[in-house]
Parts: structure tokens; C-alpha cells; sequence
């Protein structure tokens, strides 16, 4: 597998993590305001990793991914209040974490690795 389709299959399984979890905080936790932002910014990655799949350019590549890595830091922001505040317990906040983390360093990489190929 790819280093880009691994970051296409990861975003997307993250996607529909992020999707079951604010399914989760909205019907049992009765949280809302913080899930849709949780929602928008998690599902976000998946759908720029495919954009820049079919980028014009090297350069607009790279910006889009950026735009993603953006994405995933927000929503590890969001993860990361959502546990402080109570909403997730401990385990299922640092599995997302963990996740959102690994998107990070792994479109970190990509970003890198295209740059130095430049």
C-alpha cells in the first residue's frame, strides 16, 4: 500500500469514526454545538486527501494537503476538549486521538516527502 493510499483509507475510516462518535454525542450525550464542529472538521481530511488526489498541479497538491493536516489538527483540538469536558471517556477519547495523530504524521510525511521531491 501507497503512503497516499494508506492516507485515503485511513481518512476515510477516521471519517466514519468521527461520524459514529457525534451520532454517539448527539443522541446520548445530548452535546451538539461541539460534535458538528467535531463532524465538519473530521470528515473534512477524507474529502481533501481525495481532492488532492486529482490536484493540477505538484503545489496545489501540497495546499491541499495542507488544508487537510489543518483539518486534522482541529479536530484533535475538538477531541481533545470533548475529553476534558466529559463527553468521551478516557478510552474511546485517546483511540480518537491516536488516530487523528497518525493522520497527522502521516500527511506530515506526504507533504514532506513531495516537497523534497520538488
Amino acid at each position: 500500500m501507497t503512503t497516499r493510499s494508506a492516507a485515503r483509507a485511513k481518512s476515510r475510516a477516521f471519517a466514519l469514526r468521527v461520524v459514529k462518535s457525534c451520532r454517539f454525542l448527539q443522541s446520548e450525550r445530548k452535546e451538539y454545538v461541539l460534535s458538528k464542529q467535531l463532524l465538519r472538521s473530521g470528515t473534512a481530511i477524507g474529502a481533501l486527501v481525495r481532492e488532492a488526489e486529482y490536484a493540477e498541479s505538484r503545489a496545489d497538491f501540497v495546499h491541499k494537503l495542507h488544508i487537510a493536516l489543518k483539518e486534522a489538527s482541529e479536530t484533535d483540538y475538538w477531541i481533545d476538549l470533548l475529553c476534558d469536558s466529559g463527553y468521551f471517556n478516557s478510552a474511546a477519547g485517546a483511540s480518537l486521538q491516536a488516530d487523528a495523530e497518525e493522520l497527522i504524521r502521516l500527511l506530515t510525511s506526504i507533504i514532506k516527502t513531495t516537497k523534497t521531491r520538488s
